[in-house]
């Protein structure tokens, strides 16, 4: 593989507002209006996160779709921190929940995991 294997994420949920207004809290950042999809996509909901062609990760957006329901389901997101006990205190403090504290993975750094406002479990890593 010559790119990172991961092109895209979508973070399905049923509170849009609220989803929103969790994951700009935890990470200190607006999130982005996507246009409408439209066909058999048409009715979904999507805002996307912040990112750039030009810096490291993936881009991803919270989604919004009839008949898809969030919560937890085998796939695990993770997003860079500087450090993650700060936005796993802040996911606490606006109706998250933290599953495991920040826990060390030796030289990859550490951890936290936390539950957001629609069930879904995240990861937060940072090398602090």
């Amino acid at each position: 593989m010559k790119n990172n294997p991961v092109g895209w994420f979508e973070i399905y949920v049923q509170d849009m507002p609220r989803a929103r207004a969790f994951y700009e809290a935890v990470f200190q950042g607006a999130l982005s209006p996507l246009a409408n999809p439209e066909g058999d996509a048409s009715g979904t909901e999507m805002w996307a996160f912040p990112s750039g062609m030009d810096t490291y990760g993936s881009p991803g957006a919270l989604v919004k779709m009839p008949g898809y329901p969030s919560g937890s389901g085998g796939t695990l997101v993770y997003f860079s921190c500087a450090d993650c006990a700060q936005e796993a205190g802040r996911a606490a403090a606006h109706g998250g929940k933290v599953f495991k504290d920040k826990f060390s993975i030796g030289p990859y750094g550490f951890v936290a995991l936390v539950t957001d406002t629609e069930g879904n479990l995240i990861g937060l890593h940072s090398m602090a």
